[in-house]
């Protein structure tokens, strides 16, 4: 028996096919500004190969992503089957509370609107 090696594939194909960025150029761009890091060791190639075993960190929106390759992934299919081209490995955050909201009246009536442009009635009781 031969072993054959794990196959591999673009790491901007890759990433476009596990559906974390939404065209193949975007990703690219990415890759290219130096923004993934292959295995800890940053990469500036979108043509730089990755493999199932290797682990990826990059910014997606304000979040980093980390995430362990499991497949390198036949064609960009719908988002289920991307799963399972990785393991999440991402540190789950708290979110943090909403912002208060403003508990006002609703908008003033015709009275109370024009005791505000005459200075009688301070606005936002």
């Amino acid at each position: 028996m031969t072993d054959t090696p794990a196959p591999r594939i673009r790491l901007d194909k890759w990433l476009w096919q596990a559906r974390f960025f939404k065209t193949r150029t975007l990703a690219a761009k990415v890759v290219a500004g130096g923004h993934v890091r292959v295995n800890g060791t940053k990469t500036d190639k979108p043509g730089a190969r990755v493999g199932p075993g290797d682990t990826l960190t990059f910014a997606q929106g304000r979040d980093i992503r980390v995430v362990r390759i499991v497949a390198p992934g036949e064609r960009r299919g719908p988002a289920p089957e991307a799963r399972t081209l990785y393991d999440d490995l991402t540190p789950i955050k708290d979110k943090p509370p909403p912002a208060p909201r403003y508990e006002g009246g609703g908008r003033p009536t015709k009275k109370a609107r024009r005791g505000i442009m005459r200075g009688n009635i301070p606005p936002f009781e």
